[in-house]
């Protein structure tokens, strides 16, 4: 009778566990089909004016062709879900603005503590980490400056998701990093872009939208 009472125990751990995932996906949609139909106004939710600027519509990353570093390609759909803090840069190089945001989303990530494991970082670029130059006079942290972008992210920034696409999708999928270098994104679980932020945006004013949208996303 025990031994009954515990499969039924593991059981239902496992049915918890294997609907973890799907039930992030099934909130964030959730979240955005009334964000889009205008029935949930997620900005005046959040507050003040000054935070991230919603992506309106929010654009779905898996309707882009993007690709791994080792040239695959990828599907935001196939990754386990997470919010993601993306990063974007173009031209072949990493300038004093991308790594200024490769610095900032570092901190915020870590910043979240107990919830840094829902979070994840990416960067989207033209081009691949080899390929790309790293071009600046000194870090935003103070540490040594590496001798190419490659040992940069390998020193600085362990466990970024590396991506990379030609330069129009670029300029389609993310258009207001094209207008302004200091914006970068947040994408919900589902793979949506929906949020952006710039160097206009507080640290801390980051941090309260992300604790929001963790708390009323679910899991």
């Amino acid at each position: 009778m025990q031994d009954s009472s515990q499969a039924n125990n593991n059981r239902m751990v496992l049915l918890l566990i294997a609907g973890l995932p799907v039930t992030m996906i099934l909130g964030a949609t959730w979240l955005w089909y009334f964000v889009v139909r205008g029935d949930l106004d997620l900005v005046g939710s959040l507050g003040t004016s000054n935070r991230g600027v919603l992506v309106q519509p929010p654009r779905q990353i898996d309707e882009f062709a993007l690709l791994d570093q080792d040239g695959s390609p990828f599907r935001y759909g196939d990754t386990t879900p997470k919010w993601t803090l993306l990063v974007s840069a173009g031209g072949g190089r990493c300038d004093s603005a991308c790594e200024g945001k490769l610095y900032l989303t570092r901190q915020i990530h870590v910043a979240l503590g107990k919830e840094f494991n829902r979070v994840r970082r990416a960067y989207l670029s033209d081009s691949s980490a080899a390929a790309t130059e790293l071009a600046v006079t000194a870090l935003s942290d103070g540490h040594p400056l590496p001798g190419d972008f490659s040992s940069y992210l390998a020193d600085e920034h362990r466990g970024l998701q590396l991506l990379q696409t030609d330069p129009a999708v670029l300029a389609t999928l993310l258009p207001e990093s094209q207008a302004d270098p200091s914006t970068w994104y947040l994408v919900d679980p589902a793979g949506w872009v929906m949020m952006s932020y710039n160097s206009e945006t507080s640290y801390r004013d980051v941090i309260a939208d992300l604790k929001f949208l963790l708390k009323n996303s679910g899991e």
